[in-house]
């Protein structure tokens, strides 16, 4: 009996003393399988890995296999006019053009996931606008100076101001943040985790 009552307490001993060994690799391939369900997630919403790491260690690098991740497209509609008076003769250009802006990310810039047993820190640049497609232009007005007439560098110049003024416009709604709340609904209703997952968007921000 005696014999047996030893043989018990030296493998409760064991046990013991393996126990942290066996939680940690049990913790860190817990991690591992967020690390690939995360990797998943972000495959789906933005067609490329990200670089992850898990507790500081590199778990996956970034692959990329498309350069830009747009989020959020919105229609816009700006106006430019130009009145030119010379010698006393006027002529006038005036332009409606409406335009198709996109933002997102620019993902040649570093995305990362970090993995820690408390929280997930995801780091991407800050989202800012990728695109602007002219969708339609109206010629609200088009009128000739008697000896001032309209030339074809006019009519040009004031075409490529509207696309300009459709991304000042855009930014100034706030268009780049609405960008990083869409992706971050988008990670949240395709990400569940038992730990808090955060974007930290970073300042590497590219002039708009």
């Amino acid at each position: 009996m005696t014999l047996i009552i030893a043989a018990v307490i030296v493998v409760i001993f064991l046990r013991l003393e393996s126990w942290p060994a066996r939680t940690a690799h049990q913790g860190t391939a817990e991690l591992e399988k967020l690390g690939k369900d995360l990797r998943a997630a972000f495959i789906d919403i933005a067609h490329l890995q990200p670089r992850i790491t898990i507790n500081s260690r590199v778990y996956m690098e970034q692959t990329t296999p498309v350069s830009e991740l747009v989020v959020l497209s919105r229609r816009i509609e700006v106006e430019h006019e130009l009145l030119h008076t010379w010698v006393g003769s006027s002529k006038r250009v005036k332009l409606h053009g409406t335009f198709a802006v996109k933002a997102g990310f620019d993902l040649r810039q570093n995305l990362s996931i970090d993995i820690r047993p408390n929280e997930i820190i995801v780091e991407l640049p800050h989202a800012q606008i990728l695109g602007i497609d002219p969708v339609q232009v109206d010629v609200l007005a088009f009128e000739n100076g008697f000896w001032n007439r309209i030339s074809g560098e006019d009519v040009q110049s004031e075409l490529s101001i509207l696309p300009q003024l459709a991304r000042e416009k855009a930014v100034e709604s706030g268009l780049p943040a609405e960008g990083e709340r869409a992706l971050q609904l988008q990670l949240g209703e395709r990400i569940h985790t038992p730990q808090p997952l955060h974007l930290i968007f970073k300042n590497e921000k590219k002039s708009e």
